[in-house]
């Protein structure tokens, strides 16, 4: 999800020896894709609440709820980054706020890629009974459960953050760049966090596996619509990349760790500049790639709110 304290350090340690040129140039390079991501995210967020269709149809309200939490954390981890790269120290309150709304998201994302995945199952497997299982309403409590269970989560850890004995603080100034693993202040935080990460993403992973399994199966029924099932083959087939994608950014840096011990201090910034673009950031804008471009409703008015300028040519 975002840098441990160690990673952080490699870079901003490696980019100080580089000087500022190699500060400004690194974080170009990342903030530039994580603002065209941005505002690709915002466009298709703006498009889901532009027509009646979208916040009417089950699949649709998942997508927005996805894809607001997915936003949310390419924007927090973005400003993490730069925090740490800047070498700005934050207090302990205002970095425990960012590192819980991100633990929310982060939790979101896999919880609603799951009940799409169902939606899915169901519309292939059962489509007599999909209208009147997946509702407008049923879908609301769902995305509610998935908010709650985060909600949840992130009490737990605040619960955890209590036992632990602020008064030895000297200040309320952090020492260290904000990062999670600088807010799991005991062994506890640190136990419930991996545990809940991993079991998190091998339940919701084995959902989705057997969704697809579900739907394979039923693709060889001769009463099943063929094209259909193959879509939502292929759409369950880009969610396990996705969950996938997400668990990668979760333990990535232990082999970045280990790496580092090997190769020169240059190279592994190299090494993880590339590594944050390609599975912290891309991953955050692959369900607007997925559903924006292969969807047939939201692709004409996406591309309509991307061109602007046509749109605004036209007023004159």
């Amino acid at each position: 999800m975002f840098y441990t304290n160690q990673s952080q350090t490699n870079i901003t340690d490696g980019l100080q020896y580089q000087g500022l040129l190699g500060l400004v140039l690194f974080s170009i390079v990342t903030t530039v894709p994580c603002c065209v991501f941005l505002c690709i995210n915002g466009t298709l967020l703006f498009t889901l609440r532009s027509k009646p269709v979208f916040h009417e149809t089950s699949r649709y309200i998942l997508l927005y709820n996805l894809l607001f939490a997915d936003t949310v954390q390419l924007a927090l981890s973005q400003l993490l980054y730069l925090l740490s790269a800047c070498r700005i120290m934050l207090t302990y309150p205002v970095c425990g706020a960012l590192i819980l709304l991100s633990s929310l998201t982060h939790k979101i994302s896999p919880l609603t890629l799951v009940v799409m995945c169902f939606e899915r199952y169901v519309a292939v497997c059962y489509p007599l009974r999909h209208a009147t299982i997946v509702t407008v309403r049923n879908t609301g409590v769902a995305i509610i459960v998935v908010w709650a269970f985060s909600l949840l989560n992130v009490l737990t850890r605040v619960i955890l953050l209590l036992n632990f004995s602020f008064e030895e603080l000297q200040s309320p100034q952090m020492t260290d760049f904000c990062g999670k693993n600088n807010m799991l202040l005991d062994a506890m935080s640190d136990l419930y966090d991996k545990v809940s990460t991993y079991f998190m993403f091998v339940s919701s992973g084995m959902v989705i596996a057997s969704s697809y399994v579900g739907v394979m199966i039923a693709a060889r029924s001769a009463s099943t619509d063929k094209a259909s099932a193959r879509k939502a083959r292929n759409t369950l087939l880009l969610h396990l990349v996705q969950l996938g994608l997400s668990l990668s950014s979760t333990i990535h840096n232990p082999l970045l760790l280990s790496i580092s011990k090997k190769l020169d201090r240059v190279i592994i910034v190299h090494i993880q500049i590339v590594i944050y673009v390609c599975v912290i950031i891309l991953p955050k804008c692959l369900s607007a790639l997925i559903y924006g471009l292969r969807d047939q409703t939201i692709r004409p008015v996406l591309m309509y709110n991307l061109c602007c300028q046509r749109r605004c040519s036209s007023l004159f």
